[in-house]
Formats: C-alpha cells, structure tokens, sequence
C-alpha cells in the first residue's frame, strides 16, 4: 500500500497544500520548525486519527482557524481509497470514500502506518505508558474491534475512577454502583488483555529473527506482558474474568482509599529480554536501541503477514540517531517494499543506495517543493 496524494487544509503550520508522492522512499529534506515533522504527524493522523506527539486536536488546527483538514489518497492492492479527518474544536469527523464513518473504529486500518521517531528509541527504557501506546497502535490497525473495546475500557475507566474519588470522600460507603462499573470493567479488561497476548505473540515471532540479523547471530530477543494481575497468555478468557474479580474484591478498600482503579491494562507494561537479561536494566544503549529498531522493523512484517500489504513506514529524524550498522540494515530492510518518508535537514553521509534513487522534497515555512 502507498499514499499516492495528499492534501492539508489549516493543519499545523501550513495553510494549504496538496503533494504527490511516490511509491518508494521520499525524502522530505528542510531545517528545524519548518515543518518536516507536522507533515509527518499529518499522514499519521490521517491513519490513526490521533496524533502521536499532543492528546489535544486543538494543537492541530493553525491558529486562528476553526477546523484542520487532511486528506489522502491511498492504493491498496484491492483498489483505491479515499480517506479525509476533519478536526475541530468538537471533535472529529472521518470519512471513507466520502463516507463518514459513525464510529473510529471502522475508519482505523484503512491505511496502515508504522512511524518510527526519535522518541521510540526510549521504548525500552522510557515510562510503561509509552509501551502500552505502542501496544495499542499497532493492535488499533489490524483489529478494529481491539480500538472499539479500549475506547470502551477507557470510558468506563473515567468513570469509575471518578466514582471511587466520591467514595474516598465519603464516611458512609454506598458501593452498589461500583460493584456494576467493577464488572463492566473487567468484562472490557480481559479482552483487551486477551487480545496483547495474541499480539505479542506475532510481535515475537517477527522480531527475535530481525534482531538476531541486527546483532549479527549474537543475540536473542523475548518479549513478555507484565500484567496488573496474575494472568497469562495460556488462560481462557473466562478464568481471566475470575482473576480480576478476585483482585478487584482484594484491593477494593485501598481502590475507595486513594480513589482509583489500581488495575487493569492501564496499569500493564512491556518487559524485553537480551540473551535472558533484562534489556531495561541491564542492557546496553546499543542494546537497547537494537530491541527498538527490531520492534518497529517487526511491526512492518506483522502487518503484512496479517493484511497481506506492507504498511507505510515514517521515519521522522531517526537516521541520525542510529549509527552507520544499524542505517544500513534500516534501509536495506525497507529496499523496493515498503513506501517510506523520510525527514532529515541533510542527506549527506549517509551513503545509501536507497537514498539515492528516493523522491526528495524541501520544506520552508510551510512550502513544500519539490526537488
């Protein structure tokens, strides 16, 4: 698959502009604060529907405008696609060959993306919340219903999380109305749960063998879920059930005590191991760097072994941060396969031959030309 056009509308920094692109890597070329990451977050968004780098659609709509829009033209193997987000202040809208979509869900995976940016490689040793958003994205864009049940989950989680704040300022204790946002909780929970074990799995049959290729045979990587509750992949989804509620009346007075939910996916988290050592603690920086790449470089074959197309791969400013090995098996990776965007102020030193044959663009000031 590959975005053959796109179009911006009040996004950002730029006021309007409509770009052709190819089926290959473009290199989009320009100085810091020009732009180059906007366009990046914008193909994105378009995929996604939300942004990776601020939570509040507002960032995306230039200022003093009432609305941003982004539209994209995508070929997928089974035909043409449409695709166009419209944000405001109130929301978002998203259609599909100009048919808005009722729910997010049904719009997300229509084109799929796998961005890797600088701030990736802390996903080893970076907070476990930037591993369940990587956890989420990825599981979002081959399984809709994966997106439907954790907007669900979230919901219910605000919720109940706004329950148990009334509750810890309460004497008297009225818990009914927990009780039932207890189970709808944890009815949501186990499939999500259910659903990154699954994941994982493909996650690791991907990416032990690109790793060992990085590391040139010397190492072995494992992934493993780090549950809030005693769960694993090897447990039927209605023993996962009795689990939580198990926990749920074990931790119930320390929950209405500090008013909030203690556990759940929310709470879950990311562990990788190098030759059976634990990459965060004590692996290298190399090492470390090494297990992000191998994830991100996974993530592209376990889209295509599910959808059977490869997923549009962004590399918003990362060359410069991977030494000369791990470039060249970057881009040798994606040689001829994968359609790539590529954001860098210069080209030079890095002696590619997919850079040089790829599609360059300049940005200033929110112009794009092409070179």
């Amino acid at each position: 698959m590959f975005i053959e056009n796109l179009t911006l509308t009040n996004y950002r920094n730029y006021k309007k502009i409509e770009i052709p692109f190819e089926n290959k890597v473009n290199v989009i070329l320009g100085e810091n604060a020009q732009g180059k990451t906007n366009l990046m977050e914008a193909i994105y968004v378009l995929a996604i529907a939300k942004s990776h780098r601020t939570s509040n659609d507002k960032d995306l709509i230039r200022w003093d405008e009432e609305y941003a829009k982004i539209e994209g033209r995508v070929n997928r193997t089974k035909g043409q696609l449409q695709l166009q987000l419209v944000l405001t202040t109130k929301g978002k809208k998203a259609k599909l060959n100009h048919i808005e979509q009722q729910r997010l869900s049904q719009y997300i995976g229509a084109m799929n993306i796998v961005m890797f940016a600088p701030e990736d490689l802390n996903l080893v040793k970076g907070s476990p919340q930037v591993r369940r958003r990587f956890l989420d994205m990825e599981i979002g864009q081959v399984s809709p219903v994966y997106m439907y049940d954790l907007s669900k989950y979230q919901k219910i989680l605000q919720q109940r999380n706004h329950y148990l704040k009334q509750l810890q300022r309460q004497k008297e204790r009225n818990t009914t109305m927990l009780d039932v946002l207890t189970e709808q909780l944890i009815e949501v929970a186990a499939k999500i749960i259910k659903k990154r074990f699954e994941f994982l799995q493909l996650l690791q049959k991907w990416a032990d063998p690109v790793h060992k290729g990085i590391s040139r045979g010397l190492e072995t990587l494992e992934i493993q879920y780090k549950a809030s509750v005693d769960v694993s992949e090897s447990i039927e989804l209605s023993k996962m059930i009795e689990v939580f509620e198990e926990k749920f009346d074990k931790i119930r007075e320390r929950e209405m005590d500090r008013g909030m939910t203690l556990a759940g996916p929310h709470r879950d988290d990311l562990l990788f191991f190098v030759n059976g050592k634990d990459v965060q603690t004590f692996g290298s920086q190399g090492q470390q760097r090494t297990t992000a790449l191998s994830l991100k470089l996974a993530e592209i074959e376990l889209i295509h072994s599910e959808i059977g197309e490869y997923p549009i791969l962004l590399l918003d400013d990362v060359l410069s941060e991977l030494d000369d090995y791990r470039q060249s098996h970057l881009l040798n990776f994606i040689q001829g396969k994968v359609q790539t965007f590529v954001t860098t102020t210069n080209v030079e030193g890095i002696d590619h031959e997919t850079l040089k044959q790829a599609a360059k663009y300049h940005v200033s000031s929110g112009v794009i030309d092409r070179l």
